[in-house]
């Protein structure tokens, strides 16, 4: 199939997909004779697998090393597990700090009158250095 139909088979976009094999990602697709790029089941499940990666929030490194760990039957689970703990890691903290923002937004949001006057304790906050 080409790229068009792998992308609508694998639901990544054919752009995604161009970027991918640029930066060795996946393997390049095979080229038929008229030079389109050739995409195979192999190459679609592998698309397919990279788009869930990445909806998890794996970055691409991460995808990079769970692909090489998915094609390796000799893998250890706990190497899998390392960067699965490692992506909830840094979620948690990501929770942590989005928490941090919103807590002080909402305190912020709080101290403004929100009436036609110009004091605003939101932008006064904004402005400290």
């Amino acid at each position: 199939m080409n790229i068009g139909e792998a992308a609508d088979h694998s639901g990544v976009p054919t752009k995604t997909i161009r970027y991918y094999e640029e930066i060795g990602l996946i393997q390049p697709a095979l080229r038929a004779a008229n030079n389109y790029r050739h995409y195979d089941e192999t190459r679609i499940r592998t698309l397919q697998f990279l788009k869930r990666a990445r909806s998890l929030g794996f970055t691409i490194e991460e995808c990079r090393e769970l692909s090489s760990l998915y094609q390796d039957r000799s893998r250890s689970s706990a190497d899998v597990k390392r960067i699965a703990q490692t992506r909830v890691d840094h979620i948690n903290q990501k929770i942590t700090e989005l928490e941090s923002m919103r807590n002080t937004l909402e305190h912020l949001i709080a101290d403004c009158h929100g009436d036609d006057l110009p004091d605003c304790p939101i932008l006064d906050d904004l402005a400290k250095l």
